[in-house]
């Protein structure tokens, strides 16, 4: 397998600056990896080489607030429409016209939300453990168990709390949060040194929170997904059930359904080589 060099470099996007690495031939078939929390671009390292292999220019943004992409001041500017602005705009920015898109957690939720809009610019959609925007409330409303399992969504609203909480002891909370939500061996110590670099930014934090802090601003999105799309699951998932994915899968016109049994919130690298086979099988495809 060919292993390619990252390619580091900062794009404008609107009035934003995004931090982006970019994998793969110059002239491969595009397709956009997007992380969610508290991750950044390093969470698709397990796919980046598979994809790059298979043909395909990878793009990876630090999406808006995370690591050395800028960090707007507000929570506005984490709303859902802003998250899709940027990934649009970044396309733009690198004279993409039309690609797959790919996202984990909150990344999977401007995938989707990206899909529900913008349909036109993608060609296929792969959503890694996230459910749609429209099915999260829903879901809970009916499922104290789910409900019990995003409190942590309500402590995030409080101001300043959380942020002293997770910066405490350089970060000692959110290292115990990737470790004790996924299988043994997801994340190497070396992992966990970039991830405290990530988060030890300035502003990062406060920035991070404010992606759920601008939850009440987000728009409305009924409107079916048109796009081809795969949804992959890890079934062992501490935050997020199972019924999420059968609920999203359902607002797809052309959707189908990958789990993985003993797979955490964190599939990808966990089960990296089933999920690269699967993933180029069906942009492939």
């Amino acid at each position: 397998m060919t292993v390619f060099a990252p390619e580091h470099r900062f794009v404008n996007v609107g009035s934003l600056r995004l931090h982006v690495v970019q994998f793969g031939p110059a002239g491969g078939r595009p397709v956009m990896l997007l992380h969610g929390f508290p991750d950044f671009w390093i969470g698709w390292r397990r796919q980046i080489d598979a994809l790059a292999s298979a043909g395909y220019r990878v793009i990876v943004p630090d999406q808006r607030g995370y690591n050395t992409s800028d960090k707007p001041r507000g929570v506005r500017e984490y709303a859902l429409p802003r998250l899709i602005g940027d990934v649009v705009a970044l396309a733009d920015a690198l004279a993409v016209e039309r690609f797959h898109l790919v996202g984990h957690d909150w990344g999977g939720i401007v995938a989707w939300a990206t899909g529900a809009t913008l349909p036109h610019r993608l060609d296929k959609l792969v959503i890694l453990n996230a459910p749609h925007p429209e099915v999260l409330l829903a879901h809970a409303v009916h499922s104290p168990t789910q409900f019990l399992r995003s409190s942590y969504v309500a402590f995030f609203q409080i101001p300043l709390l959380p942020e002293a909480v997770l910066g405490s002891r350089r970060s000692a909370l959110l290292v115990r949060a990737l470790r004790g939500s996924s299988r043994q061996g997801a994340f190497e110590e070396e992992d966990i040194v970039e991830y405290r670099h990530a988060w030890e930014q300035p502003e990062a934090l406060s920035s991070m929170l404010n992606w759920y802090r601008a939850l009440p601003f987000r728009p409305s999105l009924k409107a079916r997904i048109v796009t081809p799309t795969l949804v992959i699951w890890g079934l062992q998932d501490k935050a997020l059930e199972f019924g999420l994915a059968q609920r999203s899968l359902a607002l797809c016109e052309d959707g189908k359904l990958e789990v993985f049994a003993q797979a955490t919130h964190w599939v990808h690298r966990e089960e990296s080589g089933a999920v690269n086979a699967a993933l180029t099988a069906f942009l492939d495809g």
